[in-house]
């Protein structure tokens, strides 16, 4: 038996071309901060804001899949390790922007200060 050894140049530069152009994304974004992204809300929360965390679940998904070598399991691998990620992602979305929310209306809406 031998072993053929086969070059992986082409993906590395290729999963270097995709997070690269996301990230580049996110900081033109970022710095620029376009009006009618910023200033659009979609449910209590700017539209810009969740395209970056569309584009971070994304670019967190692509490393596993290329860097864990996710692709080559068999499905239902995949989608042990895939679907409670993006269960507990959404999950402390929720809780993030619910325990966020609480606490900015206690600080507006009553006699408590800000003291920070």
């Amino acid at each position: 038996m031998s072993h053929v050894h086969v070059s992986n140049t082409g993906r590395i530069w290729k999963v270097f071309g995709i997070l690269s152009a996301v990230t580049v994304v996110e900081v033109i974004l970022g710095i620029v901060k376009p009006d009618f992204l910023f200033m659009r809300d979609l449910l209590g929360m700017n539209l810009l804001n969740w395209i970056f965390y569309a584009l971070t679940v994304y670019k967190a998904y692509y490393i596993v899949w290329a860097f864990m070598h996710i692709e080559g399991e068999s499905n239902w691998l995949r989608s042990s390790v895939v679907y409670p990620l993006i269960f507990l992602i959404i999950y402390l979305l929720f809780i993030l922007l619910t325990e966020g929310h609480y606490i900015y209306e206690v600080f507006k809406n009553s006699s408590i200060t800000w003291n920070f």
